[in-house]
């Protein structure tokens, strides 16, 4: 079983310590005011109203329910699988060297997301470079390598970013939230949407009883019942919240993008997207060949690869070659968004199930495509028809290219 991962942060994991046991008693207050007081003692007791009694009661614990079992699914899931990505293999002295290092850097409460510490690993051999190359479309910096994460010391995959709170880098990080316990991500962000939308709904039923109990004192010329005005005020504030998160959320599904995207949303995106391994030489868009066998071409070169100062690639690096173009999109552009219909299925599931109950994971969590770490949308395309980088050759039946080049540098496909 994995072992929870917790803030680094002395107050924010005091703030997940009290946090669950406030929301106990809150919900307790609640259903000690709702269910005793004012559905069974005043509305049954003395209003004999078993019709509207039993509706409330039945929206009551319906939504109760569902709130609470998104919330654990939520917990647990921000608790052992925070979508961390996965630290390289290294000695236990490098281990031991790097953990001090990213400790040190926290009590500085430095933004590691501006700030570089150490430099990318410049060996074109470095470990992790092939998981990039092997797709056809990754994001990467202006000189055509992927991201670097200097407080992991490793290459970042498509939209993760480095947490100060964890301490390491989370796919397609949210926000830090101590109301659920931990980090929203890829693998919580289904159930966290879920557990907002049906907090307040169930808070909605609270503001009902407490209005309809309320407005049955006034009537009969009842002095003011505190415990109505007490579920009213209540309801009011963490349903306004709640939704409004919900709200939010839902937002950002039908956008595919996290609160990380939109506060970087005037930014470019730096893509490198394959291209075919014969493609001359474009004054439009620089390229890179992986394996690495030096810098990458500039626009304007010969389009051959320049003299490796790491020495001449094997045979077998030379055959798998892949060439990429080195595309920026425009600020705003985001090439993940899939349509709203294939945006929220991306997130919430295939089918209405998934969107009601906390099942199962995003599929968005599944990266084992060979296109891309996340599915890609008709930008990429329309980057390709910008810049004129043409699609890649013959597809084979799973719509990718397979380039190879034999020893003499001749080129095959198939």
């Amino acid at each position: 079983m994995p072992r929870p991962h917790h803030s680094t942060r002395a107050e924010t994991r005091w703030a997940v310590r009290i946090i669950p046991l406030f929301i106990v008693a809150i919900l307790g207050v609640a259903t000690y005011s709702v269910v005793a007081r004012l559905c069974i003692d005043y509305l049954y007791n003395e209003k004999h109203q078993s019709g509207v009694v039993t509706a409330f009661l039945v929206l009551y614990f319906l939504f109760f329910l569902l709130m609470a079992a998104a919330y654990l699914r939520t917990f647990f899931t921000t608790q052992l699988n925070p979508g961390l990505v996965p630290l390289p293999p290294r000695e236990q002295t490098e281990r031991e060297a790097a953990e001090k290092l990213r400790k040190r850097r926290h009590k500085r409460n430095r933004d590691v997301e501006e700030s570089a510490y150490t430099p990318p690993d410049p060996n074109p051999d470095s470990p992790g470079l092939e998981a990039f190359y092997s797709k056809d479309v990754f994001v990467c910096e202006v000189d055509g390598r992927p991201k670097w994460c200097s407080e992991c010391q490793q290459w970042k995959p498509d939209r993760s970013h480095h947490s100060s709170d964890l301490g390491r880098c989370v796919r397609k990080m949210d926000h830090f939230c101590p109301w659920v316990g931990g980090m929203v991500s890829e693998t919580s962000f289904n159930f966290f949407t879920q557990f907002c939308f049906y907090t307040g709904l169930f808070c909605a039923v609270n503001l009902a009883v407490g209005a309809y109990s309320f407005r049955q004192h006034q009537q009969d010329g009842d002095p003011t019942d505190g415990w109505a005005l007490a579920v009213i005020v209540l309801a009011c504030v963490f349903g306004t919240f709640t939704f409004g998160m919900a709200l939010t959320s839902i937002r950002f599904i039908f956008l595919n993008t996290t609160n990380v995207d939109m506060l970087k949303r005037s930014n470019v995106v730096v893509l490198a997207v394959r291209i075919p391994l014969s493609t001359p030489p474009s004054i439009k868009y620089p390229v890179i060949v992986y394996p690495l066998r030096g810098p990458p071409h500039r626009p304007g070169s010969d389009g051959q690869p320049p003299s490796s100062q790491y020495g001449t690639v094997s045979a077998r690096d030379q055959q798998a070659e892949r060439k990429f173009a080195i595309l920026r999109t425009k600020p705003r552009e985001n090439p993940w968004n899939l349509g709203l219909r294939e945006n929220w299925k991306s997130i919430m599931g295939d089918n209405i199930i998934e969107w009601l109950l906390p099942i199962r994971h995003s599929p968005c969590c599944n990266h084992e495509s060979m296109e891309s770490d996340y599915k890609l949308g008709p930008l990429i395309s329309r980057l390709r028809k910008r810049y004129g980088a043409p699609e890649l050759e013959t597809p084979t039946r799973s719509g990718h290219a397979i380039e190879l080049q034999d020893r003499t540098g001749r080129r095959a496909s198939d």
